[in-house]
């Protein structure tokens, strides 16, 4: 089960994270990575950088050795009627957003106030995946937003993370959205949470949880850069306009 794509990293830019966009591209071709994600924290977080950093991305190469960069967000979901803190007139300059929930931005309420945030989140149209929605300290109800992202087109992240360092018990709620996902005929995407270059691509637990429980290959919507680039064709996104030539290679 080879995830070729990871949709969710952090660099130096986001100042709990210790690592370059070139020890990101020289990481990802090792690990023999199609492509890999910056997504770098939304505004409100204390560590966030300024928006210019996202907009100011195109000074980036896209891709080093035939490894390919996207320029993402992990955006956050703001109290408490949902919505994100992508500045107006910054999303063009980005490739997809993550929708999450973090202490600092949104203080935790409950399961009916965490939910309608969520899914308000989703109807704006901003965003393409949710992420680590097995924290703990923000319950949701599954069934529900896992039917509300299938609505808008929306992925729901497993984050490799959340199984290892981040959000501590969130191992039994990643299993069982995993099992609602795949009973309610949708996607999701498996993503490390880097935020070092050494742990770019790593989904080892996401994947140990998906073979123990049978989920099927074909909902894991980046495992490889054809199909989550068609996910993001879905949303019609330039990069994949961009990427077009390179992915049909």
């Amino acid at each position: 089960m080879k995830i070729l794509v990871d949709t969710h990293a952090h660099t130096v830019a986001s100042t709990h994270a210790y690592s370059t966009v070139a020890e990101y591209f020289q990481q990802a071709k090792l690990k023999g990575l199609e492509m890999f994600s910056i997504t770098d924290h939304g505004p409100q977080m204390p560590d966030s950088p300024h928006p210019w950093h996202f907009g100011n991305r195109h000074v980036l190469p896209r891709m080093v050795d035939d490894v390919v960069m996207l320029r993402g967000i992990e955006a956050n979901i703001m109290p408490e009627k949902g919505g994100l803190d992508i500045p107006t007139g910054l999303h063009p300059y980005l490739d997809f957003a993550i929708a999450s929930f973090h202490e600092p931005v949104f203080a935790p309420l409950n399961k009916k106030a965490h939910t309608a945030a969520v899914i308000t989140t989703f109807e704006t149209g901003q965003c393409q995946i949710l992420g680590h929605p097995g924290n703990p300290n923000f319950p949701i109800d599954y069934s529900e937003v896992i039917r509300a992202a299938k609505d808008n087109n929306v992925l729901i992240e497993i984050n490799n993370s959340s199984f290892c360092y981040s959000r501590q018990g969130s191992e039994p709620n990643c299993s069982k959205i995993l099992e609602l996902v795949d009973q309610l005929d949708w996607k999701v995407v498996f993503a490390s949470d880097a935020h070092v270059a050494f742990d770019v691509g790593n989904c080892d637990r996401s994947v140990a949880t998906a073979v123990k429980i049978g989920f099927p290959y074909e909902r894991i919507t980046n495992r490889n850069a054809r199909s989550f680039l068609a996910f993001l064709a879905e949303h019609n996104k330039a990069v994949t306009m961009e990427l077009s030539n390179w992915v049909n290679s």
